[in-house]
């Protein structure tokens, strides 16, 4: 029977592998704008096979593609492999897991602030990304809660910088998560920071700076440019120590990036940021290894109305920075 390209794709037969999902495609159909798949120009192949070898052979081989069919990694919507001569239908939805690279582990745990039927708080530690990105798959937040706390649909309804510690709101079923994510979107979430930076008494504080901020693909860093104001940050000094100071970040919107460019463009770069103001090689942001300097910024507390019961709530991190707290900061 035809099926209807663009159906919802129906519940996975394969379950999550170390807390991360099989990846799902929905094989394409052959009008209305479908890409050819076969490499001929003559639209759909004949076999998931050809699709498959057209898709993955330039990123992992053809050798690696035909070696997970015969080992019956790809998987239609009944649970049954698929395999060399396993016909192109399109519209249908077919799995697999993909091989995750050796990641070198996170040696912080995960703080659990509150839990409750419907969300959980996290206190994230630095150097763990929020969700599987790039490199980072298993040794994410997410994934390691699912595993964790027997979870397997816990999303974020956020995320937190791979670099920044503190808090995340994660939720634990799929149909809740809209509504809290609205939360966000709309800025109905009340966000502090605390950071360590250098203490310049030139720089007037409190100050709420305003920008433009902009963050290509593939690119490291954000950078501000001239155009509408889409950036918000006010920045409020709390003590200062010798060279230098202990900042509270109250973020009213959330580009890529934010704190940490607005506070290098005050001339307070954030202590241990291996972006601004400057790219460090030794500190390279993808390097999972520098574990004994973590980036001085916490994400200390959120507070939001709770869409589904009313209640006004407010979290607030146990962490603290290693290098205000130990007098590192020299």
């Amino acid at each position: 029977m035809a099926r209807r390209p663009g159906r919802k794709a129906p519940p996975s037969p394969l379950e999550q592998r170390d807390g991360v999902d099989p990846v799902c495609l929905r094989l394409p159909g052959d009008t209305g704008g479908m890409e050819d798949v076969s490499g001929s120009g003559g639209g759909r192949p004949a076999t998931i096979r050809g699709y498959l070898l057209e898709r993955y052979a330039a990123a992992i081989g053809p050798a690696r593609v035909e070696a997970m069919l015969a080992d019956g990694r790809f998987v239609g919507e009944e649970g049954r492999p698929v395999n060399s001569a396993t016909p192109y239908e399109a519209g249908a939805h077919i799995w697999f897991h993909r091989d995750f690279a050796p990641e070198l582990p996170v040696p912080f745990p995960i703080g659990i602030v509150y839990r409750d039927e419907r969300i959980v708080i996290a206190d994230k530690p630095h150097f763990l990304a929020t969700t599987p990105r790039g490199r980072h798959i298993t040794q994410t937040a997410v994934a390691r809660l699912r595993r964790d706390l027997d979870l397997p649909r816990l999303s974020p309804a956020h995320r937190l910088d791979r670099l920044t510690a503190g808090l995340v709101l994660f939720v634990v079923r799929p149909e809740d998560r809209g509504a809290y994510q609205t939360l966000f979107r709309d800025r109905r979430v009340h966000k502090e920071y605390e950071a360590v930076a250098v203490h310049d008494p030139a720089v007037e504080l409190p100050r709420t700076v305003r920008s433009r901020i902009e963050k290509e693909h593939g690119v490291l860093t954000a950078r501000e440019v001239s155009g509408p104001v889409n950036a918000e940050t006010r920045v409020e000094l709390l003590a200062q120590r010798d060279r230098f100071g202990s900042y509270r970040l109250l973020p009213a919107t959330g580009r890529t990036h934010q704190l940490r460019v607005h506070m290098n463009a005050l001339g307070l770069p954030l202590l241990n940021d291996p972006l601004y103001p400057e790219i460090a090689p030794e500190l390279a942001e993808d390097d999972p290894g520098r574990f004994d300097l973590p980036l001085q910024l916490l994400a200390r507390a959120l507070e939001f109305t709770d869409p589904w019961t009313g209640r006004r709530m407010r979290f607030e991190s146990s962490r603290e920075l290693a290098a205000w707290r130990g007098g590192a900061a020299h």
